[in-house]
């Protein structure tokens, strides 16, 4: 596709957008992102998390480590933010366990080696 076109035209604006946008944005959003998705594949979104249709470890267990090592890397940019943004994460580890039939051992859930 070449910038003449309306799709290239439209990929270079959002590219011009995004350059204005601050890095800790950036950093913030992506962390949401990943709280939001891992809480819905804990099934946390639901009334009842055990018999939630969302429900999947696998997955759930890939975004908090993803979470994790952004966090890990992000703490120093991140402020006043970053305590919070830490106490999610426990917290997403926590139902992480939780939800697990076999939990794992201390240490060696989700992202806990980064954090």
């Amino acid at each position: 596709m070449s910038p003449e076109t309306p799709a290239g035209n439209a990929s270079g604006q959002i590219v011009r957008e995004l350059a204005g946008i601050p890095a800790a944005e950036v950093i913030s959003n992506a962390i949401i992102l990943l709280m939001s998705a891992a809480a819905e594949k804990l099934g946390l979104a639901d009334p009842d998390p055990a018999s939630s249709e969302n429900v999947d470890l696998d997955e759930a267990r890939k975004l908090i480590t993803a979470l994790a090592g952004l966090v890990q890397a992000a703490t120093p940019d991140l402020g006043l933010h970053g305590k919070p943004i830490r106490d999610g994460l426990r917290g997403l580890q926590a139902a992480f366990r939780e939800a697990s039939a076999f939990p794992d051992a201390p240490g060696e859930g989700p992202g806990e080696k980064l954090v």
